[in-house]
């Protein structure tokens, strides 16, 4: 502690020591963007782009991500509040984009990604042990949920029938031999919605199990477009 001391009254020593501390700043800011752009390049990359092959997906959580922890740490300088970083949090939670409305799937990774992008900007009193165990374990947990051996993939589709007679419920077997043979899909499920009687046409949705590793954002849709 004298040396120090000493070392602190030499002439350009304060100028020096500053010098010192901010290079180490600057090195646990590169050391914290780097790990934290690897994780989420994981889970986007490895887990969220082979099956859905969304580009424009993949640009934007990976902006978000860079935005929202550089945001986060930053501002740490000037005593952020953990109320502050969970508002900027439900903030970018609750995005909608104009041109489409963003379906579940993208909703779910956007949020984990903003998840992990705060947690690694504002872990700043834990170590570094701690922050790679939680990031293993947001990865492991993707993983899983995403592994085609635990879960299978179901998919929808919105169908406007025709064979109104179809419908009813002592018919069903026949409704479901139908619309296996007129769209070659394994059917396993069929909801019936609005019936409309002056076009002897109604809404179905069906249900089938896929073995296509890839998400088809259109058998998620739920309506038609409204007619002019």
């Amino acid at each position: 502690m004298e040396l120090l001391a000493e070392f602190m009254e030499e002439p350009g020593s304060q100028s020096l020591a500053l010098a010192f501390f901010e290079m180490e700043a600057l090195g646990q800011l590169l050391f914290r963007f780097i790990f934290n752009f690897i994780v989420v390049g994981i889970i986007i990359h490895c887990f969220y782009y082979p099956k859905s092959k969304r580009r424009d997906y993949y640009f934007t959580f990976s902006l978000i991500n860079v935005s929202v922890f550089l945001l986060i740490l930053l501002m740490g300088s000037v005593k952020l509040k953990i109320g502050f970083a969970l508002g900027i949090f439900a903030i970018f939670g609750i995005i909608r984009y104009r041109t489409e409305q963003v379906p579940i799937r993208e909703m779910t990774y956007l949020f984990v990604i903003i998840a992990i992008s705060v947690i690694n900007a504002l872990a700043v009193q834990i170590s570094y042990a701690e922050m790679l165990v939680t990031n293993a374990l947001f990865i492991g947990c993707i993983w899983l949920l995403e592994s085609e051996r635990w879960l299978k993939h179901t998919s929808c589709k919105l169908i406007l029938y025709d064979k109104i007679q179809l419908i009813t419920p002592d018919r069903q077997a026949e409704l479901l031999d139908d619309l296996k043979k007129r769209t070659g899909l394994p059917i396993n499920k069929v909801e019936v919605g609005h019936i409309d009687f002056l076009r002897d046409a109604a809404f179905i949705k069906v249900y089938y199990e896929s073995d296509n590793q890839e998400i088809n954002t259109v058998d998620h849709l739920t309506r038609f477009p409204r007619e002019d």
